[in-house]
């Protein structure tokens, strides 16, 4: 096996997310997203679950000085980031909070976005209710997570890919189902939901989908938890490295209005 191919150390979470967030797949659906938001000038929005602070700064240039950005992260390391890359922007904001008890008044925000979140959130139902909660009537939230029930990664033995995606799908994501739930749980929250956008993202190049999947620490870990023989993991690393390579996964954009 190539080895060489795969990475094997967990990668810092902000560096991870500034990995995402600059690849083709990143850019593309981020701007989407943004699109959807229907951002004008005066308009305050919130970022919940900011992370790093990666999109306050497209959201500060689209309200203009007139309006306000807020990001809310529960984690300190990224809130602390967050304010350092958006030091000297005086319109945005960036809140230490929890996405199922946000730090913002009822009705405060015009805009919510939530970006590869609710996948890992204790309640994704009752952050969904605070996030109607703080918005304004008339008010609109854009979510964007994915569904790893659809992932696939091709595979000469086809027990090997589906054993993966059940590990994946039965322990190493919390809610790993959210994207294709996101509609339902959205409109149990009292949101009407107007536009469901599913994005499929597909990987022909194995190194840049380990960039993002970490396929080769997600294996050892499904043969830790049962899921794959270390032998079974052995094959299906050996192919992934040396064979022509696919893997895919839906990603679904919801966007939600009160």
């Amino acid at each position: 096996m190539n080895s060489s191919l795969f990475e094997t150390t967990v990668p810092n979470p902000i560096a991870y997310l500034d990995r995402v967030a600059a690849t083709d797949l990143g850019r593309s659906y981020k701007k989407r997203m943004l699109d959807e938001l229907g951002v004008e000038p005066g308009r305050t929005v919130a970022d919940l679950g900011c992370g790093p602070g990666t999109d306050l700064g497209a959201l500060a240039d689209a309200v203009t000085a007139t309006g306000a950005v807020i990001g809310v992260d529960h984690d300190e390391s990224a809130v602390a980031t967050a304010g350092e890359r958006t030091a000297g922007r005086d319109n945005v904001t960036v809140l230490l909070g929890d996405l199922h008890e946000l730090p913002l008044p009822d009705g405060s925000v015009d805009r919510a976005r939530t970006d590869r979140v609710l996948q890992h959130v204790a309640d994704p139902a009752r952050a969904l209710r605070e996030a109607r909660r703080v918005l304004r009537p008339g008010g609109r939230l854009v979510m964007g997570e994915p569904d790893w029930g659809t992932l696939t990664v091709d595979h000469p033995d086809g027990e090997l890919s589906r054993a993966y995606t059940r590990y994946v799908t039965d322990e190493a994501v919390r809610n790993a189902r959210i994207g294709s739930q996101l509609p339902r749980l959205a409109a149990d929250a009292g949101f009407a939901v107007p536009t469901v956008l599913p994005i499929t993202s597909v990987f022909r190049d194995v190194r840049a989908a380990d960039g993002i999947l970490g396929l080769e620490r997600t294996t050892r870990r499904a043969v830790e938890a049962g899921h794959l023989t270390g032998e079974a993991a052995r094959r299906w690393l050996d192919h992934l490295a040396d064979g022509p390579f696919l893997a895919a996964v839906t990603f679904y954009l919801v966007v939600a209005e009160r």
